[in-house]
C-alpha cells in the first residue's frame, strides 16, 4: 500500500535554495511528505489554492493573504545587502527611468513589488511595466529599458554583463531603509497549522537542521551546482555565503517594514499586520 501523504510541501528549487534543499533531498527520507519544485510564483498559487500544506513561498503573498498563512519561525531567504540574484538590469541611469519600459520576472511577486517600491519611492520616477522573462527580451516588439530578473535567470544575465547598468534590489533597500531584505518566507496554512500541528513542528526541525548541514557544507554544495547557471564554483560560492535562511527580529522588523509600504501602495490588507508566527 502507498504511504498516505501527510504533508504536501512547495520548495524553490533556485540555485539560492541548494544550502537547504540538496541536503533535504540527501537525507530526508518520508515518502509521506511530497515535495513539489516549482518557482516561487506557482507555489504562491498551490498553497493560496490548498494544493499544498506550507512551502517557500514570496513574501508578497503572505502578505496579500494573511488570513490564510502562518509564518514558520526562524526560516526565510533573505539577505543583508546584496543578494547577487535579484537584479534590475537597465540600460540607462536609474534616475532615467519614468516613462520607460520596465520588463518585470512573472517568478516572484515579492520581487515585483520591491522594484516598483525602489523605483517610485526611493528614486521617485514612474515607469511603464510589462510582465514577461527576460529570455523573453528578444521577441518585444519594444525594447524594455530594464528587466528586473531573479533566481538563475539573474545570475546569467550577471555573467553574461550585457547591461551597462545593474541594482540589487537587496543592496538598494538595505541602504535606503538600514534593514535586510527578505525575499521569501515559509508559510503553513492556517488551518493546517491548527490541524496537524505535530507534522508541522517534524517539518520545520528537519528544514532547520537542513539549513544548519547546508551551511556547513557550502563549499561542497558550490561544486555540485554551479554548473547549473553555468558559473564558476568559487562564484558560487561566494554568491551561496551572502544568501541567508534565518528569521532573525531585525528581520521581521524588515518584513514588518516591507508590508507596510504594500498596505499603503494597497497590495496587502491592513490585517498583514502584526506578523504571525508558528513555532
Amino acid at each position: 500500500m502507498a504511504d498516505e501523504i501527510t504533508a504536501r510541501i512547495g520548495m524553490v528549487n533556485f540555485i539560492n535554495t541548494a544550502p537547504l534543499y540538496e541536503v533535504w533531498r540527501q537525507t530526508v527520507h518520508r515518502p509521506d511528505w511530497q515535495v513539489t519544485e516549482a518557482p516561487p510564483s506557482v507555489l504562491n498559487r498551490m498553497l493560496f489554492n490548498s494544493e499544498l500544506d506550507l512551502g517557500f513561498v514570496s513574501s508578497h503573498e503572505y502578505a496579500a493573504h494573511p488570513e490564510r498563512y502562518k509564518i514558520l519561525s526562524d526560516l526565510s531567504i533573505s539577505a543583508t545587502g546584496p543578494v547577487g540574484s535579484v537584479f534590475l538590469f537597465s540600460e540607462v541611469d536609474f534616475a532615467e527611468l519614468s516613462g520607460r519600459l520596465v520588463l518585470l520576472s512573472s517568478q516572484s511577486q515579492t520581487s515585483v513589488s520591491l522594484v516598483k517600491i525602489i523605483l517610485e519611492e526611493f528614486y521617485s520616477v514612474q515607469p511603464r511595466y510589462v510582465a514577461g522573462m527576460a529570455g523573453e527580451i528578444g521577441d518585444e516588439l519594444v525594447r524594455p529599458a530594464a528587466v528586473l530578473a531573479i533566481g538563475d535567470e539573474a545570475l546569467r544575465l550577471a555573467a553574461e554583463n550585457i547591461f551597462p547598468y545593474r541594482l540589487d534590489l537587496s543592496e538598494a533597500w538595505q541602504q535606503e531603509t538600514g534593514l535586510p531584505f527578505v525575499f521569501a518566507v515559509w508559510a503553513v496554512r492556517e488551518d493546517f497549522c491548527r490541524q496537524d500541528a505535530d507534522t508541522v513542528v517534524a517539518v520545520h526541525q528537519e528544514l532547520l537542521r537542513c539549513v544548519r548541514e547546508g551551511r556547513e557544507q557550502l563549499k561542497k554544495i558550490s561544486v555540485q551546482v554551479a554548473s547549473r547557471i553555468p558559473m564558476e564554483v568559487e562564484a558560487c560560492f561566494d554568491y551561496l555565503q551572502g544568501v541567508e535562511y534565518d528569521l532573525s527580529p531585525e528581520k521581521l522588523q524588515a518584513l514588518t517594514l516591507f508590508f507596510e509600504y504594500l498596505i499603503k501602495r494597497g497590495e496587502a490588507p491592513d490585517s498583514a499586520l502584526p506578523l504571525k508566527i508558528c513555532g
